[in-house]
């Protein structure tokens, strides 16, 4: 449901200077007043955007003035500028043409909520995952420099200038570690823009959270370079004084902070400066791009800037679903927003809690998503058994095989589209160890508003691979349940289950124990399959089964179709796919995975393994193609693992030949097909 309330936030009933912006070049004309008021506009955009359809709000409100500052500097449609993961790139689409489409932001019909090259010449790399943009932005520098097209001071002043924007949490990531270390071999133009927020998602982990803390309250080593910086400009002379100025700077620093981090990889730091001053942003990074060696800008900023409530909760309105905001002056202020069901998420914190409660001997682990995957509530409960690593999947993977390797029970929690950042970690410290880590794959399969970046669509593929390797689906709470208490006494290697960014279907009701490869029926009138043969069965491996419910019962006149929730995508259940092959019954797989090498794979491959011709076995998920931004009910739809494509798809399992051309009629008129006369299955 969606609450209803009043929205508010401080606007203006006019966007006069934002729909003077044809170019980010125009930015240019405008003094530091109306540049200000600029910010004001574009924040009054996004917060009224993202309120009523959700998105990336925190993130995207704090960079408003350090975007416009950036693009009032360079020329970012002859310069480069490498986005880090993206959650900031609303204020950068606004002001590069794309304005008339924020209405639709997150859509098919739209824009990407993130970096997107096909929609403008500004964005250059399609990004989602965290500490990519140093590496991509090194290997621009370098090609610039082979093309001969790099700026370069006295021979090339039109040439390219190169710059990075990445967070102080996608910082410590180790691509970003690897990033930075060969960054500081270049002997070029190359800015990098910390932009510090002192806030992940969740709260910042480990050293260099720490670090930027112990920056931030010192304001003394880059309030002097300033001063200085001012003074030297009305002295006369020459190499002299910068080299002094330079000494000067240096010396400071070593007086009054701790030696800049980044200077140990070969990089030129300065600041931190106020991201929100935009006199000083203009100043300094008008000063930078004429650097030519490589430099870190490090600049402090406010996540959900402009915003109070996102101010003060940054983490619940980094991605917030819509809603509503209710002011009072005596009851102060209340936020409600769209709420439509029990999630995933929710169900497996619960359930994670429990496993805890009744087992000392089991920890758990995510990776700056506390509250993405639901692990808050056993850090809450169980601080001492619970951890969170930040943006550093490959360390979590490894930090849950050393204690798997002490006799503890890990369960690393984490996104499907993260898990791929640290697959290494899980073939050679989980899986060659036989260390029994336990995978919980959240946001598995089709993702909604985020798109491509962020579907989880290879889990599978790349798991199943890993010799010893159980990998589980859940298609409702019970069933998530069920395999967390499998995995917890599992003990034979490396486990998975997967769940959807999705809401909870409890149709099914209670779900028995999980038995090694072993699917679970929920058509019960199919027990005996000599008594009441099926014209289809339907291999369900996760919540699919749920759409197929719905599409039984659309052809339930027509059709006798058996329902099995899979279970297991390895090992898979030979002896019922023996049973089925035996008599000749059509089977239909189901995923919300990408066709290839996915559960269907694992059918077709176990089938063959068998002795039998798979002819008859009819793969069916995610097709071989990139699924763009949406809901994730229009995305299902789109690749037809709704009710619709199901009942579609068990017409064509029944009788793949005769009903070809019927079905293709079928879905362009949204008739229900018929049943054919024969009831034999056709062959082929």
């Amino acid at each position: 449901m969606v609450y209803s309330a009043l929205f508010w936030c401080d606007r203006k009933d006019s966007m006069s200077l934002l729909s003077q912006i044809k170019t980010p070049r125009d930015l240019r004309t405008m003094s530091i007043a109306q540049l200000e008021d600029l910010a004001g506009e574009i924040r009054a955009v996004i917060i009224d955007k993202v309120s009523r359809s959700g998105g990336h709000l925190a993130p995207n409100l704090g960079v408003v003035e350090l975007t416009i500052a950036m693009h009032r500097v360079f020329d970012f449609a002859h310069d480069r500028l490498l986005f880090d993961v993206g959650h900031q790139c609303y204020p950068h689409k606004i002001l590069t043409g794309r304005l008339d489409k924020f209405e639709m932001l997150r859509t098919s019909a739209g824009i990407s909520g993130f970096p997107e090259p096909s929609e403008s010449e500004y964005d250059l790399f399609r990004v989602g995952h965290a500490g990519t943009a140093i590496s991509t932005a090194v290997g621009m520098a370098r090609g610039d420099e082979l093309m001969k097209t790099s700026y370069l001071p006295g021979v090339r002043p039109d040439g390219k200038r190169v710059v990075s924007l990445i967070g102080d949490a996608s910082i410590v990531n180790g691509v970003a570690m690897e990033g930075l270390n060969n960054a500081g071999t270049l002997k070029r133009q190359m800015l990098v823009v910390l932009n510090d927020n002192g806030m992940s998602i969740s709260k910042p982990q480990g050293a260099m959270a720490q670090y930027f803390d112990r920056v931030r309250v010192s304001h003394t080593y880059s309030d002097f370079k300033k001063g200085a910086k001012e003074l030297l400009r009305h002295v006369p002379g020459g190499d002299y004084l910068k080299e002094a100025y330079h000494r000067m700077g240096e010396m400071t620093k070593a007086a009054i902070a701790e030696e800049s981090w980044f200077e140990q990889f070969g990089l030129l730091t300065v600041g931190p400066i106020d991201g929100h001053d935009l006199p000083t942003l203009i100043e300094f990074l008008t000063e930078a791009q004429d650097i030519d060696r490589p430099m870190v800008l490090h600049v402090k900023t406010t996540k959900g800037k402009g915003l109070d409530i996102a101010e003060q909760d940054a983490t619940k309105f980094h991605s917030p679903k819509a809603f509503r905001v209710e002011r009072d002056e005596q009851l102060g202020c209340r936020v409600e927003m769209k709420a439509s069901g029990r999630s995933f998420t929710a169900a497996f914190g619960d359930a994670l809690v429990d496993l805890m409660e009744r087992d000392e001997r089991v920890v758990t682990a995510t990776a700056a998503m506390a509250d993405g995957t639901g692990v808050i509530r056993a850090i809450e409960s169980f601080s001492d058994r619970s951890f969170d690593t930040g943006i550093c999947e490959s360390h979590a993977m490894d930090m849950m095989a050393g204690m798997a390797k002490c006799g503890l029970k890990p369960f690393f929690a984490v996104y499907s589209t993260f898990l791929q950042r640290a697959f290494d970690q899980a073939f050679q410290e989980s899986a060659l160890q036989g260390l029994p880590v336990r995978l919980c794959l959240d946001r598995a399969g089709l993702v909604g508003g985020d798109g491509a970046v962020h579907h989880g669509f290879c889990d599978i593929a790349i798991l199943r691979t890993l010799p010893d390797a159980v990998l589980t689906a859940a298609i409702d709470e019970a069933s998530l349940r069920a395999s967390l208490e499998f995995m917890r006494t599992w003990e034979g290697g490396l486990s998975s289950v997967r769940y959807p960014r999705d809401n909870i279907d409890e149709r099914f009701g209670e779900a028995p124990p999980f038995e090694l490869g072993k699917a679970r029926l929920l058509t019960p009138e199919f027990a005996d399959l000599d008594t009441n043969t099926p014209d289809v069965a339907i291999l369900a491996f996760g919540t699919p089964a749920v759409a197929a419910s719905d599409a039984i019962d659309m052809l339930r006149n027509e059709y006798k179709v058996a329902l099995y929730d899979a279970r297991f995508a390895k090992p898979v259940d030979s002896t019922l796919l023996r049973e089925l092959l035996e008599r000749s019954i059509p089977i239909l797989t189901l995923e919300d995975h990408s066709i290839i090498g996915g559960f269907g794979s694992a059918v077709l491959e176990a089938a063959q393994d068998l002795g039998f011709d798979a002819s008859r076995v009819v793969r069916h998920g995610i097709p071989d193609h990139w699924i763009i931004q949406d809901s994730r009910a229009e995305q299902l739809k789109q690749v037809g693992l709704d009710a619709d494509g199901i009942a579609r798809m068990i017409c064509h399992a029944y009788a793949p030949k005769e009903h070809a051309m019927f079905v293709a009629k079928a879905m362009e008129s949204h008739h229900e097909p018929k049943p054919i006369t024969d009831s034999t299955p056709a062959q082929g």
